[in-house]
């Protein structure tokens, strides 16, 4: 399937076919939800989203080392190199990294914004020295660089059929429900790396703070003050997400299917937590296997609609990427 993608995105040279399927490699380890998702897609779009999605968790590793090999400063300097080789790769297409030169890539076939790539390292070094923020305001700022600017990465790889700058609110909107569901999940193992995402102003409406939610991962005891704050965590994301959903109307039509299949899933998440009466702190939550492969089913009848649509309409040339037939102009 690798060749079939590279192949339809017509690219050729070899070093750039192994370093988008390397980063293909961290999207099927690390993010089986959204991996899974972007099986739907058309072809020629999905190495763009691998690579996307690879430099992502690449700079994510650097910062989390679960493995704890790396001090704060050795972390710190091998963000700083990732920068500068990410800098040196958007100017010239090269790259020590094969994530970045598969990044750097992506960004020229699709005319990503640089400064969205900026924004997300920004965020990712707040992670080196920043363990929580005290309101939701200041959430807000972390997420825009962690969450949002993945949002608008995705719009001109996706294409849409109304202007852009309509449909960037939602896609921003859906990066950042996503990178909450995952605060809220991740709640126990981020206590465990130092680090609350639950604004603090939140968690102090409840009663609680990190002592509370530090003896409660401890212990393994559960205490009603964390349920109610994790319960009025839920709620805060599922606003965003009806924020967001809008926008996936906006989207190419062969794109949709993959979009609306992460939506669903990512919020099966936020349902499995709450199906566990919002244990988070004690096991982590996921999407039943019978729940995904129902999804996918689904999302996969909902490409083969779309593709018999486009064979029916007039072929148009999607912005930023190869020729594809659908209805209406992407833009």
């Amino acid at each position: 399937m690798t060749r079939r993608e590279l192949d339809a995105a017509g690219i050729t040279d070899p070093l750039l076919r192994a370093a988008y399927t390397r980063c293909r490699r961290l999207n099927a380890r690390h993010g089986k939800t959204y991996f899974l998702a972007t099986r739907l897609l058309p072809l020629e779009r999905r190495s763009a989203v691998h690579a996307l999605y690879g430099f992502a968790r690449w700079a994510d590793d650097i910062v989390d080392d679960l493995d704890r090999h790396r001090t704060a400063g050795e972390r710190d300097r091998a963000l700083r190199r990732l920068e500068s080789d990410l800098a040196d790769g958007l100017r010239t297409g090269a790259g020590r990294e094969p994530v970045v030169r598969a990044v750097a890539d992506t960004a020229d076939r699709y005319d990503i914004d640089h400064v969205l790539f900026a924004d997300f390292l920004s965020s990712m070094r707040a992670d080196l020295t920043v363990t929580h923020y005290p309101t939701y305001a200041d959430l807000q700022a972390y997420v825009h660089g962690s969450a949002a600017v993945i949002g608008l990465q995705m719009l001109p790889v996706l294409g849409t059929v109304t202007d852009r700058k309509e449909a960037a609110p939602h896609a921003a909107a859906l990066g950042v429900a996503f990178q909450l569901t995952n605060f809220l999940r991740d709640v126990g193992e981020d206590l465990d790396r130092g680090r609350v995402y639950l604004p603090g102003s939140l968690l102090a409406a409840h009663g609680v703070d990190r002592p509370l939610l530090e003896w409660s991962r401890r212990t393994g005891r559960r205490d009603r003050r964390i349920r109610a704050a994790l319960v009025a965590a839920e709620a805060m994301t599922r606003r965003v997400y009806r924020t967001a959903e809008p926008g996936i109307a906006m989207l190419d039509p062969r794109v949709r299917p993959c979009i609306r299949a992460a939506f669903a899933l990512y919020g099966g998440i936020l349902d499995a937590i709450a199906e566990q009466d919002y244990t988070v702190l004690h096991r982590r939550a996921v999407v039943s296997r019978r729940r995904r492969a129902a999804t996918a089913a689904e999302g996969v009848l909902c490409v083969a609609a779309a593709r018999w649509r486009a064979r029916t309409s007039p072929r148009v040339e999607a912005a930023g990427g190869p020729a594809a037939e659908w209805q209406g102009p992407v833009r």
